[in-house]
């Protein structure tokens, strides 16, 4: 039996359950190079520490996150914290030569980031960051339709995550304090779609302008006071863009969108067809192939859950057993197992070099929307 990967985790609300579920799952469904050991979890709440640790099958719990770093026995840490705590928690965890797999946005702000991505670049330790929708099975095939061809040259981008649960009755938390998260739907939701654009086109974006930020809810209720504070975050983010290879792209990223609740839509146009995707209907990839000519061409619906043919589905359900929002994270663990071990992930994997290029757009985004210009991503090192 070859030595399990010990893990660590760095948090346990929303993303501590879900990164959770998938370390706890990946070694049933997935045939992997090397085990996994739910090792340790650490967080500040002691009180809801111990009973997240033994539902979720997590060996040891400590308030102190720092005793991770000085494991010798711990082989990666998985950031799951707020985003004004990445930095500092996964340079500690490289220099004592850990692989990190990272929370998104890589980090609140643009000096952090690069702080990261420094360290990364000297650090003997692999480095992940959970771009999770990337490993929906049709996210995945839309980036191999595109690498081999089917689209031609890339005319248009067009991308938008919009969701509804952040209007004026949504009480404050630190996704709303511009000092814990950086800023709001634009690091939150803009940063999932800059980086799915990037990924199923392989191209980048090279100039950001046209941006347009709102905070539409000024104040927010403080959990268990009659107090209200300010939010501090924009609650909606657009901004169009230039793709490297000429094409043009746009981005909407809301909170305060009524009716969408998760969402998450790709569409791109090329000059031999079209693909687009909506995470609401996960398993399914609309393509379209101009080949076909006026009398047959239209938009094909592909069910994204054939276990030959399709990224993922091979480990999972017969045909049509659809997945859900959880197993983006599983199929994501088993590459990040895969690349420790130095075997091929089935989809790329973003280090912290790949979500540097991400933050660089979303600097750039926020750069605009503040002084009315244009920003060419050259600008933002």
């Amino acid at each position: 039996m070859p030595k399990p990967i010990s893990i660590a985790l760095l948090g346990q609300k929303f993303m501590g359950r879900a990164h959770s579920n998938a370390w706890g799952q990946v070694g049933r469904f997935f045939d992997l190079p090397r085990p996994v050991r739910l090792a340790t979890v650490a967080a500040r709440d002691a009180a809801e520490l111990a009973t997240f640790a033994e539902r979720w099958g997590w060996e040891n719990w400590t308030t102190r996150w720092r005793s991770v770093a000085a494991d010798e026995g711990i082989d990666l840490v998985d950031v799951g914290t707020p985003n004004h705590l990445h930095a500092q928690q996964a340079i500690a965890m490289l220099e004592a030569g850990k692989h990190v797999a990272c929370e998104k946005p890589l980090a609140g702000n643009l000096d952090d980031a690069r702080a990261m991505r420094q360290a990364a670049r000297k650090a003997s330790g692999r480095t992940f960051v959970w771009f999770n929708y990337r490993r929906c099975p049709a996210v995945a095939l839309a980036q191999r339709l595109v690498a081999e061809g089917r689209l031609g040259r890339i005319h248009h981008v067009r991308a938008t995550y919009l969701q509804e649960w952040g209007g004026p009755e949504t009480p404050m938390s630190w996704r709303f304090k511009k000092a814990q998260a950086g800023s709001g739907a634009h690091g939150d939701l803009n940063a999932h779609i800059v980086d799915m654009a990037r990924f199923v086109t392989g191209q980048e974006l090279v100039e950001v302008g046209g941006a347009l930020s709102r905070t539409f809810v000024k104040e927010r209720r403080v959990p268990g006071t009659r107090k209200k504070a300010r939010s501090t975050v924009d609650d909606s983010l657009l901004f169009i863009a230039t793709l490297s290879g000429g094409g043009s792209a746009s981005f909407e990223a809301s909170r305060v969108a009524p009716g969408h609740q998760n969402r998450n839509t790709l569409e791109v146009n090329g000059s031999d067809g079209s693909l687009a995707f909506d995470f609401e209907d996960m398993n399914v990839l609309r393509f379209m192939d101009a080949a076909d000519g006026p009398r047959e061409a239209g938009w094909r619906r592909i069910m994204c859950t054939n276990a030959e043919e399709h990224p993922y589905a091979g480990a999972w359900w017969p045909d049509a057993h659809v997945l859900g929002y959880e197993h983006g994270f599983t199929n994501m663990a088993a590459d990040i197992v895969r690349a420790i071990c130095r075997r091929r992930p089935e989809a790329p994997l973003p280090d912290f070099e790949d979500a540097w290029q991400t933050q660089r757009v979303l600097e750039a985004a926020l750069v605009s929307a503040r002084e009315r210009c244009a920003v060419p991503i050259s600008q933002i090192r």
